[in-house]
């Protein structure tokens, strides 16, 4: 099972609690969670990523084993930590200001 954990706002959308547990067919990627968590919580599609590119929204950032992923390609295998369930996928609201 990997585990995802969502901003705070997205988990009062879908009502979830801290981290939800996805269970990911095939190379566990950004791509393929994000598959899965759309798959079983369709209040989020949309939220995460744009629905006719899949391109991340602006503001959400993706972070894997302490490391900032966003900007890896969404296909790219995540590491084992992430594939295992040993550590979450984060994904986390950006903040932007002066």
């Amino acid at each position: 099972m990997v585990r995802v954990v969502l901003p705070h706002h997205l988990r009062n959308l879908a009502q979830l609690g801290q981290e939800v547990e996805l269970s990911v067919s095939g190379t566990v990627s950004v791509a393929s969670v994000l598959d899965a968590l759309e798959s079983g919580y369709p209040v989020l599609k949309g939220t995460i990523r744009e629905h006719e590119t899949h391109k991340r929204r602006p503001f959400l950032r993706f972070f894997a084993a302490g490391e900032d992923i966003s900007l890896d390609p969404a296909t790219q295998p995540l590491p084992e930590s992430i594939a295992n369930g040993s550590e979450p996928l984060l994904v986390v609201g950006a903040i932007a200001g002066g």
